[in-house]
């Protein structure tokens, strides 16, 4: 069972997440229009390993807002008075794997039978 005061420490922890994720967002997106992708006809391998590099920041960014977005999702559970509910199932989703990932949206029985083994 979820006491209020854990539902208080996990708002706070998910509050945290999304201040440091979107800190995190704006620090790589600040350098992705300053890309000189080498400047030197001679050095190809210096432009593909910035090309590279750029892809992977690319990739990196995306997933710190898929992140972001889930949390955001979290935060507005609490003012709808829903959050620890099963978006699937309408169980209450365990202390436990609340506290790993607070920004769950599924119980572990509903996580396990959309990820099958």
């Amino acid at each position: 069972m979820i006491t209020e005061e854990d539902k208080n420490e996990l708002r706070a922890k998910l509050e945290r997440a999304k201040k440091d994720i979107s800190a995190e967002i704006e620090n790589l997106s600040a350098h992705d229009g300053v890309q000189d992708f080498g400047s030197d006809v001679d050095h190809g391998d210096e432009e593909a390993d910035e090309a590279e590099e750029f892809g992977n920041q690319l990739g990196i960014v995306q997933a710190l807002k898929e992140r972001l977005n889930d949390v955001e999702h979290a935060l507005a559970k609490f003012e709808k008075g829903t959050y620890g509910v099963c978006e699937n199932c309408g169980m209450e989703i365990d202390k436990e794997l609340l506290a790993a990932a607070p920004e769950s949206r599924l119980c572990r029985a509903c996580k396990a039978a959309s990820h099958p083994a």
